[in-house]
């Protein structure tokens, strides 16, 4: 059985499947075009696949032998799900591992962006501090404020449990009740415009799909209050990212702290030029030992598959039932 692997990941996930398979790696850090992954997926049995990686309907057709599709990610909304389900491929992905990475680092950023933070690393090393003032630089307070959080999975609980200590009132939107976040957190379920009005800060952990496309554009922003700030760890595309250059370039909100991006890694035009923004390079999983978790158990979802057995986690679990190995 042959593996090819997108990109570089974690030494632990390629050791691992080299225990089972032969594997061949993108010895890089730079994303496959599509023609070159259609070509490597020719000749393998698995693609251990990562979210930047459009893993297309065509990419998918090249795999004459291809089985399962282990995506490095807990986001999967790079693969043509459907097109691998008919054609019996299982796809698999890496949640759990990475939910409190992601949280502590939406709440780095709420704090960064509510603090000044980085404007004032960026005032201090310009050498433009020349003492404390009362009035200089202030920014706003969390306690006894509003959170709304826009998905209440995994990572958008982790977000409201570590809310608490800020005694923070919790507002969520999700299609499903979390029984959960209600009882740990005192959070209620709203709608998307409650939130919108309400909410003094909006973190977005909703998955990328056609009904969140843009989900927050111009006509969201209007609702918001002036001092509101937005956070968003999930994916860029679910925000309008030109309408929210006009928004902070006119105060319409008070800022926003980005890790993700909606033409990732390129950047809306103004949007680098705003200081009330603060900017990340999809850091939220960025930990040691969060990465190479990610990378064992998408190497674990492979090996299992072949085993016979279950992945630890399916997309499509129906396939599993058609698997010819």
């Amino acid at each position: 059985m042959k593996v090819f692997v997108t990109r570089r990941i974690p030494s632990v996930g390629i050791e691992l499947l080299r225990e089972h398979f032969q594997v061949e790696l993108n010895d890089s850090s730079t994303p496959l075009s599509a023609g070159e992954l259609k070509e490597k997926v020719k000749s393998c049995d698995a693609l251990l696949s990562l979210v930047t990686d459009p893993i297309t309907a065509d990419v998918i057709a090249a795999g004459q032998n291809l089985k399962i599709i282990s995506n490095h990610g807990v986001g999967y909304d790079n693969i043509d799900v459907a097109a691998a389900t008919s054609r019996g491929i299982a796809v698999t992905n890496t949640p759990d591992v990475l939910t409190d990475a992601t949280a502590d680092f939406t709440w780095a950023l709420l704090l960064a962006i509510t603090r000044r933070v980085v404007e004032g690393d960026r005032v201090v090393r310009n050498g433009e501090f020349t003492g404390w003032d009362p009035l200089f630089m202030l920014g706003a307070d969390l306690v006894g404020k509003t959170l709304g959080i826009l998905g209440a999975g995994r990572i958008g609980t982790a977000v409201g449990e570590r809310s608490v200590g800020w005694r923070m009132k919790l507002l969520y939107y999700d299609h499903k009740t979390n029984p959960t976040l209600e009882a740990k957190a005192g959070a209620r379920k709203a709608s998307l415009k409650e939130i919108l009005q309400e909410a003094d800060i909006i973190t977005v952990h909703l998955p990328l799909t056609e009904q969140t496309y843009h989900l927050i554009g111009k006509k969201e922003f209007e609702m918001m209050k002036p001092t509101a700030y937005l956070v968003n760890t999930a994916r860029g595309a679910i925000i309008d990212e030109a309408a929210l250059v006009e928004a902070l370039k006119t105060k319409r909100i008070a800022g926003a702290a980005l890790d993700v991006f909606e033409h990732e890694p390129q950047l809306t035009p103004g949007l680098a030029e705003l200081n009330n923004v603060v900017l990340a390079p999809h850091l939220g999983s960025a930990t040691t030992d969060t990465r190479n978790k990610m990378a064992e158990v998408a190497a674990r979802n492979i090996i299992l598959y072949f085993q016979g057995k279950q992945p630890i986690s399916i997309i499509n679990p129906e396939v599993l039932k058609k698997r010819k190995i």
